[in-house]
């Protein structure tokens, strides 16, 4: 459970101003139907964070303890620098799909989108420390979906409310403190 509890907070803190994030919106402004959004980026997280568990749990068996320690360590530690840098929707991102509808265009464009961002290396990371490759794909996807709802549910206004600055402040207090506690060798929060 403590996997679960850590990778939804991670993820949905970390993904709050982020450039999947600003899709959520653009998407949500251009079809106007936030169900099948909601969907789709429920399917793309799933299949992204899916994939990334695999490569951590790979990474977590295939290097030994010490070493790994040090790699999860750096890692998180780079992903906290990371965390403190602003993401915007890149002008070439895929947008949508023809004739594919606001699902189809939502799966694609977000998993796409989704490949080398922080919150899929960090899926990769945590399923590496955790080894419970369920318990963390499931928490990331949880944080995902918590982060990104008030954005296709609320558009322009829950926009206006949240200052990313805060959030990639105390995403980078929180992926600071799991390298601090993977360099230390502690297995728990």
């Amino acid at each position: 459970m403590q996997a679960f509890l850590e990778s939804a907070i991670v993820v949905a803190v970390a993904e709050i101003g982020d450039r999947t994030q600003l899709l959520s919106f653009v998407l949500a402004s251009r079809f106007r139907r936030p169900i099948p959004i909601v969907f789709g980026i429920l399917v793309a997280t799933i299949a992204n964070h899916a994939l990334a568990g695999l490569v951590g749990q790979w990474i977590g068996s295939a290097i030994d303890g010490a070493a790994l320690r040090w790699i999860l360590g750096v890692s998180f530690l780079a992903m906290a620098a990371w965390a403190l840098v602003p993401d915007k929707l890149d002008e070439g991102e895929p947008a949508g799909v023809k004739n594919g509808g606001a699902f189809v265009a939502t799966v694609v464009s977000f998993f796409i989108a989704e490949i080398g961002d922080k919150t899929e290396i960090a899926t990769a990371a945590l399923a590496a420390r955790f080894d419970d490759f369920a318990w963390v794909v499931l928490g990331t996807t949880t944080g995902m979906m918590i982060a990104n709802l008030p954005v296709v549910a609320f558009g322009h206004f829950s926009g206006n409310k949240l200052d990313p600055r805060w959030a990639r402040y105390v995403a980078a207090v929180i992926l600071a403190g799991q390298g601090a506690l993977a360099l230390a060798g502690a297995r728990t929060l």
